[in-house]
């Protein structure tokens, strides 16, 4: 077979996407790779389809023990041999992998990076052919990545401790220039073939909301998903907790996962949201890195991530069969202050020394900086998100909540002039600076007793704003900050002014502001593909995963393993009455066709004869 009949046979695609056969031709030419792609780009194409043509056998190194069954049960279910070993596995199911490791049944297997340095996996290596080594989630290598795993070092080390050195592939969907440098040259990847996709998704829905309620406005959210699958990511497991049990009361199917459970709860968790048993999962980010499941409508942000690298690569585990889902952020400024915590309190980190964890908690606050931008920024989400990765992109997306939300441009100068001196007055009555909410407080001339005491109600710019509600006018601060005109100062998160205020306040540079057209109905919010369907086109595809569920059940497996959504949608699309129509729908490779081509050729002729009758 060449590479075109394994991506066919295999995985029922009948061409490569963008990247996927520049990297795979450098793989089968024996050149290092280094592909940088996102989330749902197709990553793992690119190391199986090498895998099942090279001599051999392909490691491959992955992170989480959630990411390695549900790939390997996903190769399974295409026909391809495939194993895992990692700590799961019982002293003879793992005796029982060696075996065939060693007698050639595997063409892939998937390995924790904590496994590589055990003598007994040592003693078998010597004894195979490693053709291919492919790291996926390749920045957790660099201590500059937002998810720094020393474990990953070991890598090097394997590396270099074998006889003969494989061919060498690095995989990441989440890289700047400098975690992109730090992979290349701690894996020493030998004049590798670098292919960069790009990181847009133009599926995803992007929103930031800053809600009064975010449990109000959560379930607003859930009210229109019902029938959807979703993630609901939250920062802390306290708060997993809290959300988990709200759901339930309101009689939604969720579950939760977070560090602090027993595994076999954590398993069953992650298995029955997989199993579509539950429909949303609430969870810290400790769920869901290589989590394959590819009909995830959602992905719904109750607290603030950490960084952009973390929130892209969360968000991204939405849609990941190309059709639309939505990724929305419920943001407010208590999440700026949990993040900092979390970060000060970092306890990853601990085989580095004192300074090397300083260097990297600073570069975690730079990070959040970013994130907390994204967060109130006006302008283009999805522009934001390409910009920090140093993607080129158009000013308006048309599909994310600025660029498809009604603005309006505004002169706010004499606000703006207001704010600023507000916080200069502020800091010279009281010597020192304060947070935003203070403020807003005082713009607005509240009574509350601590401003009182402080007397700031003695300020000329005290009440100034007392028309404007207290949302509009920490709106208004966002906005000044975002525009440079306000920095927040980490340690204490009080406001400072920067030099460029004083083109406002003594100069009279204007300050403009888009502002939101506000509108009776909210937009209504993006689900998948299928309701692009004709009315009939959406009947058989409800047959149809009526159908994959039945499947499923039967072979005890995920039923996005049996048929993507996407696949689903385009079997609706096209009815295929014989077997050679049925290869054609994308997503449908030999190997399934055979296996259940019977009976959803069945299902659309026994649906279009009660249509025609």
């Amino acid at each position: 077979m060449d590479k075109y009949e394994v991506l066919q046979r295999c995985f029922g695609y009948s061409s490569f996407r963008a990247g996927q056969e520049e990297l795979i031709d450098g793989i089968l030419s024996g050149r290092d790779v280094f592909g940088i792609m996102p989330t749902g780009g197709g990553k793992s194409i690119c190391y199986q389809v090498p895998a099942l043509l090279l001599p051999g056998i392909t490691l491959v190194v992955s992170p989480l023990i959630s990411l390695m069954r549900d790939q390997v049960m996903a190769l399974r279910s295409a026909g391809v041999p495939a194993a895992y070993i990692n700590s799961t596995l019982s002293g003879s199911q793992m005796q029982t992998v060696y075996r065939n490791l060693v007698a050639g049944k595997y063409k892939i297997v998937y390995v924790a990076p904590e496994r590589l340095d055990y003598g007994g996996f040592g003693s078998i290596v010597e004894r195979i052919d490693i053709s291919f080594l492919a790291v996926d989630e390749a920045h957790c290598i660099s201590q500059w990545g937002q998810d720094f795993r020393p474990s990953y070092l070991r890598i090097v080390q394997f590396i270099d401790s074998l006889s003969v050195r494989p061919v060498v592939g690095a995989f990441t969907a989440t890289a700047t220039d400098q975690v992109r440098e730090d992979v290349e040259r701690i894996l020493k990847l030998r004049s590798p073939v670098r292919m960069v996709t790009g990181f847009d998704r133009p599926n995803l829905y992007f929103e930031v909301r800053k809600p009064q309620s975010k449990d109000a406005e959560l379930i607003r959210l859930l009210t229109s998903r019902r029938s959807k699958s979703g993630i609901v990511y939250c920062a802390t497991r306290k708060k997993v907790e809290e959300v988990c049990q709200l759901l339930l009361d309101r009689g939604y199917a969720a579950t939760r996962y977070h560090a602090g459970l027993e595994e076999e709860e954590r398993t069953e968790n992650q298995e029955d949201f997989l199993y579509d048993r539950k429909t949303v999962m609430v969870a810290t980010n400790a769920f869901g890195m290589g989590i394959d499941k590819s009909n995830v409508s959602f992905v719904i942000h109750y607290n603030m991530p950490k960084s952009i690298e973390a929130y892209y690569q969360e968000a991204g585990r939405a849609g990941r069969d190309g059709t639309d889902a939505d990724c929305i952020l419920l943001f407010s400024t208590n999440d700026v202050r949990t993040a900092r915590f979390l970060i000060d309190n970092s306890s990853d980190n601990e085989e580095l020394d004192e300074a090397q964890r300083e260097a990297v908690r600073q570069q975690d606050l730079r990070r959040l900086d970013s994130m907390v931008g994204y967060c109130k920024t006006g302008d283009c989400l999805r522009g934001f998100l390409l910009e920090y990765f140093g993607q080129k992109h158009v000013a308006v997306c048309g599909n994310c909540g600025s660029c498809q939300t009604d603005l309006e441009t505004v002169d706010i100068t004499r606000e703006a002039q207001m704010i600023l001196s507000c916080v200069r007055r502020v800091s010279d009555r009281l010597g020192y600076y304060v947070g935003p909410a203070m403020i807003a407080r005082v713009m607005q001339g509240s009574r509350e007793k601590r401003l009182l005491e402080l007397g700031l109600d003695d300020l000329s710019t005290y009440g100034l704003m007392k028309t404007m509600g207290r949302t509009a006018i920490r709106g208004m601060i966002d906005h000044l900050e975002a525009e440079g005109y306000l920095f927040t100062e980490q340690e204490h998160q009080t406001l400072r002014l920067t030099e460029k205020a004083g083109q406002v306040l003594f100069h009279g540079q204007q300050v403009t502001m888009r502002r939101k057209v506000e509108k009776e109905e909210e937009k209504a919010p993006t689900v998948v593909s299928v309701q692009k369907l004709d009315p009939q086109d959406a009947d058989l595809f409800e047959v149809l995963r009526s159908l994959r569920g039945e499947l499923a059940r039967e072979a005890q497996m995920p039923a996005y393993m049996v048929f993507s959504n996407a696949t689903l949608t385009d079997m609706a699309r096209k009815k295929p009455r014989t077997m050679s129509e049925f290869w054609k729908v994308s997503g449908v490779g030999e190997i399934k066709a055979n296996w259940y081509g019977r009976q959803f050729l069945e299902r659309i002729g026994s649906f279009l004869a009660e249509q025609e009758g």
